[in-house]
C-alpha cells in the first residue's frame, strides 16, 4: 500500500474539523473528491496509522434480525405495521450512524509525518509565474508575519487573484478545498511552506504545524535550517 497524496489532505482536514461530526459525502463534497476516493483514503491513512479507529463508533442495527423475532411473536396483521415502524426506525439510525465518526486524526503520527515526512514523500514543485490562490507564506493566515516584498507562492487557479511563483498542490483539488475551510487553508498553506519555504518560513511552519495538529506535544527541536 501506498499512500496517495489525497490521503494526506483528508487527515489534515480532519485535524481541522476537530470534534465536528462529519459524513463521508461531507467529506468528499467539500475535498472535490468522490465518495469512493476519500473512503480509499480514510482506509489508507488507518493502515499507514495516520488515523485511529473510534471505539464508540455505533454498528449498523440488523433489521432482518428485528423482524424475523416480530414475525415470531406477533400475528400477521400486527407484524405488517410493525414491520413498517422497524424499518424507519432502521432509517433514521442510518442517518445517526453516518453522522458518528468512525476514525480520528491519530495526532502523534500525524504531526510527526507533516513535520518530518510528507515533504518528501510529496516534494514542491515550483511552476512558473502565475495567476493563483496565496500558498505558503503568502497566504491570508500568515498576513502581517513576514516582510513586504517576500516572493509570492500561488497555487494556480483561474479564480485566484494574486500573482506570484506557482506551486503544484498537493492535489488537484487542494485549492478548492482550501477556499471552503479557513483551517484547513493555514494547514495546507503551512505545509508547503515546508516544502518550498525559505529557513524562517519552515522554522514557523514546523512550530505552528506541530500546535495545530498535535498540541500536547512538545515543541520540536529548532533544526539546522539552511536555505
Amino acid at each position: 500500500m501506498q499512500l496517495k497524496p489525497q490521503d494526506f489532505v483528508v487527515a489534515l482536514k480532519l485535524v481541522a474539523w476537530g470534534d465536528q461530526r462529519w459524513t463521508y459525502a461531507r467529506l468528499a463534497q467539500e475535498l472535490g473528491l468522490s465518495t469512493s476516493e476519500a473512503h480509499g483514503a480514510v482506509k489508507r491513512g488507518l493502515v499507514a496509522g495516520l488515523l485511529l479507529q473510534n471505539r464508540g463508533a455505533l454498528s449498523q442495527p440488523v433489521e432482518g434480525a428485528s423482524v424475523a423475532a416480530l414475525s415470531v411473536q406477533e400475528p400477521a396483521g400486527i407484524y405488517r405495521m410493525t414491520r413498517r415502524r422497524v424499518r424507519r426506525t432502521a432509517l433514521a439510525s442510518d442517518d445517526v450512524v453516518a453522522a458518528d465518526n468512525s476514525v480520528r486524526p491519530h495526532a502523534h503520527n500525524l504531526a510527526e509525518f507533516a513535520l518530518h515526512g510528507a515533504k518528501y514523500a510529496f516534494p514542491g514543485v515550483r511552476l512558473p509565474l502565475a495567476v493563483g490562490v496565496p500558498t505558503s507564506h503568502s497566504a491570508p493566515a500568515f498576513a502581517g508575519v513576514f516582510a513586504p516584498g517576500s516572493t509570492d507562492f500561488v497555487w494556480p487557479h483561474p479564480n485566484g487573484s494574486v500573482r506570484g511563483v506557482g506551486v503544484e498542490p498537493l492535489h488537484p483539488s487542494v485549492p478548492f478545498a482550501a477556499m471552503q475551510d479557513v483551517k484547513l487553508y493555514e494547514l495546507l498553506a503551512l505545509f508547503d511552506a515546508l516544502r518550498v519555504g525559505k529557513a524562517r518560513e519552515r522554522g514557523m511552519a514546523l512550530e505552528r504545524l506541530q500546535a495545530l495538529i498535535d498540541p500536547n506535544s512538545p515543541k520540536p527541536a529548532k533544526a539546522d535550517l539552511h536555505g
